[in-house]
C-alpha cells in the first residue's frame, strides 16, 4: 500500500489538470503533499504493473484491494482516472483508498461511473473501525477535549488546512460502535458536523 501511495503521488505530480483541480477546490500544495493525495492513471493494469515490478504477487496486489478478479484474465486496476485520497489507520500506515473520479468516464453500458469508489475490506482495512484523519487528529482531540465528526475526505481536509485539526471523517460509511469507541478514547465529547441535506441529516440521526 505504501509503494502504491508513492507511485499514486508521483503521477499527481506529472498530471497538470488534476493539480489545477486540487486547487481549485482550495487546496494548497503542504495540504496536498501531508495528506499524501495522488492520482492514479487512467489505465487498466498501470499500477498493478509497476507493484509486479517491485516484487509483489498478483495475489497480493489483490489481497490489498488493488485491483479486481477476471476469470481466464489478468486482473485488473481497480482505480483508474482517479484523484487518489490514502486512508491510514491510527499509526498513520496507510490501509486503503478512496478515489475520486476525475474528468469523462463511461462504463461500458454508456452510463456514468461512480464519483467515489472506495477500497474493499481487505485484511488491513477493516471499515467499521477506521476512520479519515484520526492518525492526524489525534493530538488536537486530546488537547481541545471534543471531535468534530464530518462526512467526507475533503471535508476533513479542508478543516485541518483551515486549522481545526480535531476533526475525523466518517468516509463513506456509517459511524459504528468501534468508531466511537476509538475517540472515546481521546474524548468524550463528539460534535457533528455533517452536511445540512436531508442525506446528511438522515445520517446524523442514525449516528445518534
Amino acid at each position: 500500500m505504501e509503494e502504491a501511495t508513492l507511485y499514486f503521488e508521483r503521477h499527481l505530480l506529472q498530471h497538470a489538470a488534476a493539480k489545477a483541480y486540487l486547487v481549485d477546490r482550495g487546496l494548497t500544495e503542504a495540504t496536498v503533499r501531508k495528506f499524501r493525495i495522488g492520482f492514479a492513471p487512467n489505465e487498466w493494469r498501470s499500477v498493478s504493473e509497476h507493484l509486479r515490478t517491485k516484487g509483489f504477487s498478483d495475489a497480493e496486489i489483490e489481497k490489498a484491494g488493488l485491483t479486481k478478479p477476471v476469470e481466464g484474465k489478468q486482473p485488473y486496476d481497480r482505480f483508474r482516472g482517479r484523484i487518489m485520497f490514502p486512508i491510514f489507520d491510527s499509526n498513520g500506515r496507510v490501509v486503503a483508498f478512496s478515489g475520486r473520479v476525475f474528468g469523462e468516464q463511461k462504463n461500458p453500458d454508456g452510463t456514468d461511473v461512480a464519483k467515489y469508489i472506495n477500497s474493499p475490506e481487505t485484511p488491513l482495512y477493516d471499515k467499521s473501525s477506521i476512520m479519515f484523519g484520526y492518525d492526524l487528529a489525534k493530538r488536537a482531540i486530546r488537547s481541545q477535549n471534543f471531535t468534530i465528526l464530518v462526512e467526507g475526505q475533503m471535508d476533513l481536509i479542508m478543516s485541518h488546512q483551515a486549522g481545526v485539526e480535531n476533526t475525523v471523517a466518517v468516509s463513506g460509511t456509517a459511524l459504528t460502535e468501534k468508531h466511537l469507541t476509538l475517540l472515546k478514547r481521546l474524548s468524550d465529547n463528539l460534535v457533528f458536523a455533517f452536511d445540512a441535506d436531508a442525506a446528511g441529516l438522515r445520517a446524523t440521526a442514525r449516528a445518534f
